[in-house]
């Protein structure tokens, strides 16, 4: 149900409305450990008993003082206590702290610090590590721990639950929090790919218009079954209605799971709905290829985090049924979803252009945002203005105007000002993506990389993404990256490779075949420079996007002791 003129709805509200629709349906389902005789243990919560539990625990949390608009970060693994305690963090008002686990300490620690937050809702590992390292050590004053808790102080959750069970009039006539406009709803981190990770501040809108337009673009519809494979992306299950089934994995290693659990679970549960990463999509698609696996109650699965090689996406369409696609929604976390493709058109069509250089087509804008490709400036925008759009085919920043993309990164208002661009004169802003692109004559979208990875040599400019499509065509190549080293004091672009793991390993061979391809090409005519690397350093969060910043560091290092005149 879409969010009343006028009216802003709380993001849990989609939870309170699914119990009343399917009270009895799992909401929820989790692995958890192994059975006595060696298969995936699950447990549960229907739409009700989740809304029911995550009502009480909302009144517990402010009980101890979590209350609206309370900075709360939250370091559970998925699982059922993930779900509720969100889900109640949302209908008190409090504000979700949502960081990667896996961005490394120093990463964390710079989050928590930043964000300030006032609760810290952890595992005992997690406390354990926001003491020793002094995680937000000045802000923090209530202590939930979700387990064992140790030295620290505070609450646990099963002994708040505990002094529930006893204390039922807690609860009653519990009801979630109406939120003003513009009122914060979370604050998640970004992966920290391209610099230091930022706090996109989301709202209750946001998350609402976001939910419609999930639902909208792929047809969900209340009563399908969903594997989680991303904690974030979890959550938009029971608000659509969809039964999450989250198998057992380490989500912040997806390129590492074991294909048997992904697969077991889609078997087990039914699964209709599938979200993974391109690196997770890779690695169970090898495992079907090789075994003969067919999936056929899948009726769509969700890939997105960074492009999808057609190849990857090719392995693991021949285990859906046919007319089943992988759709690679283009976004990020400041805004999600802002353009959409399906793997019928990327392998019909567009894989044959981005293999010639094209980039990446992304396809068409989701219906209701405004995107635009404007001049490339790394400098801020003060206002829009029509002078800045690009005509179609030439490629320049993208930059996008919806309803669920973010206003602001928290407490970073340069951050804020070099990304938001004001439009006075047709309300609202533009938030730019960061990344390069441009639209082809029928109003497709083509990703072009990062703005920050393009490699300006005294010559041109060369973009990542088409550069690097030139050359993953090969066979024997897994993937490659664009970087440029400074030698003899002039930008150079060097070609960073990581061969597939199936491949020969003859490397000058490969070498000379990626020379010739790159001299066919007028965009790729002058990389003269190709290093072979064991495999890229990639983000935590999908175990796709790469890191160039350091394989830049690295083919500097590489270089210098050749000691190249």
């Amino acid at each position: 149900m879409p969010d009343t003129p006028g009216k802003v709805r709380n993001i849990a509200v989609h939870l309170a409305e699914m119990a009343k629709l399917q009270p009895s349906r799992p909401a929820v389902i989790c692995a958890c450990g192994r059975e006595s005789q060696g298969a995936v243990a699950y447990e549960h919560l229907s739409f009700s008993e989740l809304e029911e539990q995550s009502n009480a625990l909302a009144a517990t949390l402010e009980h101890i003082g979590i209350r609206r608009g309370v900075r709360t970060a939250l370091m559970v693994p998925p699982g059922l206590d993930f779900f509720t305690l969100t889900f109640a963090l949302f209908k008190i008002g409090a504000v979700p702290v949502l960081i990667d686990p896996g961005i490394g300490l120093a990463n964390l620690r710079g989050c928590l610090e930043h964000a300030q937050p006032e609760a810290f809702i952890g595992i005992s590992k997690a406390h354990a590590a926001r003491v020793l390292f002094g995680w937000a050590r000045s802000t923090v004053r209530i202590k939930v721990t979700v387990g064992t808790k140790w030295f620290w102080g505070g609450d646990t959750l099963a002994g708040m639950r505990e002094r529930l069970a006893g204390d039922l009039s807690a609860v009653q006539g519990f009801s979630a929090i109406q939120p003003e406009s513009g009122e914060t709803a979370a604050i998640l981190f970004t992966s920290g790919s391209t610099g230091a990770p930022k706090g996109a501040v989301y709202t209750h809108e946001m998350f609402g218009a976001q939910v419609e337009h999930i639902r909208r673009l792929y047809g969900i519809k209340p009563g399908e079954t969903d594997l989680a494979t991303f904690p974030l992306f979890a959550l938009f299950g029971p608000a659509l209605g969809m039964t999450a089934v989250v198998p057992e994995m380490d989500a912040s290693r997806p390129a590492s799971v074991d294909p048997e659990n992904i697969v077991g679970a889609i078997r087990k549960f039914g699964i209709t709905n599938m979200f993974g990463s391109p690196a997770l999509i890779n690695r169970v698609g090898r495992h079907g290829e090789k075994h003969g696996i067919r999936l056929p109650t899948l009726q769509r699965v969700i890939s997105a985090g960074a492009p999808v090689p057609a190849r990857v996406l090719a392995r693991f369409a021949a285990m859906l049924s046919p007319g089943v696609q992988i759709f690679t929604p283009y976004g990020a976390t400041e805004c999600l979803p802002v353009a959409s493709i399906g793997s019928n058109v990327i392998l019909g069509e567009t894989r044959h252009r981005t293999d010639e250089g094209a980039g990446v087509c992304v396809g068409y804008p989701v219906p209701g945002l405004v995107v635009k490709v404007m001049q490339i400036s790394d400098a801020p925008v003060a206002g829009w203005s029509e002078s800045l759009e690009l005509p179609a085919g030439e490629i320049g920043e993208i930059a996008v105007k919806a309803a669920h993309a973010s206003r602001s990164y928290f407490d970073l208002p340069a951050a804020t000002a070099l990304a938001k661009i004001e439009d006075a004169a047709g309300g609202g802003f533009y938030h730019r993506m960061g990344d390069v692109g441009y639209f082809d004559p029928r109003g497709r979208l083509w990703f072009c990389g990062r703005k920050a990875h393009r490699v300006v040599t005294p010559q041109k400019t060369l973009f990542s993404i088409p550069c690097e499509g030139v050359f993953n065509a090969h066979p024997e190549v897994y993937r490659t990256a664009l970087v440029g080293v400074g030698i003899n004091g002039v930008i150079e672009p060097v070609l960073c490779v990581e061969l597939d793991p199936a491949s020969g390993g003859d490397t000058e061979a490969v070498r000379e075949a990626l020379r010739r391809r790159g001299a066919a090409h007028a965009h790729t005519r002058d990389i003269a420079i190709f290093l072979f690397h064991p495999g890229f350093p990639v983000d935590v969060r999908h175990n796709a996007k790469i890191f160039r910043e350091k394989l830049a560091v690295w083919a500097a290092a590489k270089l210098a002791a050749r000691k190249l005149p």
